[in-house]
């Protein structure tokens, strides 16, 4: 499989993912449901990516990674047809979950593969692509969706994605090739072994944070430009998310930066510090800020993403699909409560103090990153 088909194959398949965000106030209006509840249909897919990717990880040592992305690529676009003539609030979270328990199968397969397949400087590289391609994804998901909603309505777009899923699985050619062959142990335990490694969990921990404040200002950035800027039209805030789109192009620059600078503990470092001030300079009523700072916002986080996600690979000694699926756990979780808590804060207590809670969780995040900047090593806990 071409590096350039499996970058279409991630871009289309986090059109399934993040499609819903921006019209969360537009649900919530037409479900009659309250902003937290119109933010679940975000939480019921991501709670299952935050449990199923080890498991998947463990699965995917043993069968053609290929096999696994392109089966599930067809069940997505089974979904999607499904959500296209969905009534009934109840039935759309019910898909979406269901939805959430097949992505973690395809992220797992797609960064597996990649980690199988190429080594070194060239592993950084291709997963910096890949990183940029869930951008790409999670931003045409989001701008298209909002449009087709505009123009032909919600139910347009699901149709088209599923058109789009079912082209490019069809595409696929699984091989036996695509089954690792070395390493094998008999047991879970064995295989979840080489993770106990300190600057691996914190670097884990630090992915949870950082995915939890994102997800939480992507989530309810439709309900903070329409109560405190009063930007009612999905097509201007799908606009405002093009901010967004800004991160794809800075994080290809990520291999450059480590090239610069040897320590990418370091640059992580420094990355969540900016992405804490972010945050805090969010607190300021302008829009013009505060859509400068969503931008550097975004910047921030794909590329301590594109960090981390090698970083991941390099340091760990497990089985790339098991130190992937792990990574993607670790990743959702974070994700999975930042869609929700926060927007419990965010009704009861105003938006200042959702980007403060935001911001602790940061600040957080970057310690852990510091902690490992510091250490320089991996050191094995007790197994």
């Amino acid at each position: 499989m071409s590096i350039f088909h499996l970058l279409l194959c991630s871009i289309v398949i986090f059109f399934v993912l993040y499609a819903p965000q921006p019209l969360l106030a537009m649900f919530a209006e037409h479900f009659s449901v309250a902003p937290a509840k119109a933010g679940l249909l975000m939480t019921v897919t991501m709670l299952p990516l935050a449990i199923a990717p080890i498991f998947y990880g463990l699965v995917l040592t043993r069968i053609c990674k290929l096999a696994a992305l392109k089966y599930t690529m067809l069940a997505l676009a089974a979904c999607c047809l499904v959500i296209s003539q969905v009534q009934q609030f109840q039935l759309f979270l019910i898909m979406r979950f269901i939805e959430g328990l097949l992505l973690p199968a395809a992220l797992t397969s797609m960064t597996g593969y990649i980690g199988q397949i190429w080594q070194g400087e060239n592993l950084r590289t291709k997963m910096t692509w890949y990183v940029g391609s869930t951008i790409v994804g999670g931003y045409l998901g989001r701008a298209l969706a909002a449009n087709f909603s505009t123009w032909w309505g919600f139910e347009s777009f699901y149709l088209f994605n599923a058109l789009l899923l079912i082209i490019l699985a069809l595409k696929i050619t699984p091989s036996r090739n695509n089954i690792d062959s070395h390493n094998e142990v008999n047991s879970p335990h064995a295989y979840l072994k080489p993770l106990k490694s300190i600057s691996l969990l914190r670097l884990y921990g630090a992915v949870f944070c950082m995915f939890f404040c994102f997800s939480a200002l992507l989530n309810y950035l439709p309900f903070i430009l329409s109560n405190e800027y009063q930007i009612q039209d999905p097509a201007l805030i799908a606009w405002i998310y093009s901010g967004y789109l800004v991160g794809a192009v800075i994080s290809m620059a990520t291999p450059f930066l480590s090239r610069l600078c040897r320590d990418n503990w370091l640059i992580v470092s420094i990355l969540f510090i900016v992405y804490s001030l972010t945050l805090l300079m969010m607190q300021w009523h302008n829009l013009a800020l505060f859509v400068a700072m969503f931008t550097l916002f975004c910047a921030c986080m794909f590329m301590i993403h594109a960090n981390a996600a090698p970083l991941a690979n390099e340091i760990s000694t497990a089985q790339s699909s098991v130190t992937n699926g792990a990574y993607v756990s670790f990743y959702y979780s974070g994700g999975a409560l930042g869609t929700f808590v926060p927007g419990l804060i965010y009704q009861t207590y105003g938006m200042h103090f959702f980007l403060l809670s935001l911001l602790l969780v940061c600040s957080i995040g970057g310690y852990l990153a510091i902690l490992n900047q510091r250490s320089g090593k991996v050191t094995q806990i007790g197994v």
